[in-house]
């Protein structure tokens, strides 16, 4: 069992796999880093506004004006998370969209081959089949 297991761990998908989740995920730190770092705060700046402040009070207690205040004074509708997640969101699709119309300009496009030759005992057989029609006429 160990060596039918040692066997399917070490095929070539399951590695390419393994470095593809791995890269995937040092990529999406990356993306999250620009998205977080450097887009929101002008999309913030524009707009004037923090999204991240956006919440409503699900009860009277909260009075806070800033979020981590409002949760520790109680249940809060963090709407403005979810604008931000949801805004991130459209920025990494967008930015992979970019990513992967990049990659396929840089791949080259195969030329289309000729067609293989046809084996030589099909071409007499239609050889035979042609000469046959003719005989019949």
């Amino acid at each position: 069992m160990l060596d039918e297991f040692k066997k399917f761990a070490l095929k070539g998908n399951v590695v390419d796999l393994a470095i593809g989740v791995i890269i995937g995920a040092a990529f999406g730190r990356i993306v999250d880093s620009l998205v977080n770092d450097i887009i929101m705060p002008f999309i913030g700046a524009l707009g004037g506004v923090d999204f991240s402040n956006y919440f409503i009070g699900l009860n009277t207690a909260v009075t806070a004006p800033t979020l981590v205040e409002a949760k520790k004074q109680g249940a809060v509708l963090a709407y403005g998370n979810f604008i931000t997640i949801a805004v991130n969101f459209i920025i990494i699709a967008f930015v992979l969209f970019l990513v992967v119309k990049a990659i396929n300009k840089l791949q080259k496009k195969e030329e289309p081959k000729a067609p293989a030759a046809k084996p030589e005992d099909v071409v007499l057989l239609a050889e035979i089949r042609d000469l046959l029609k003719q005989r019949q006429v």
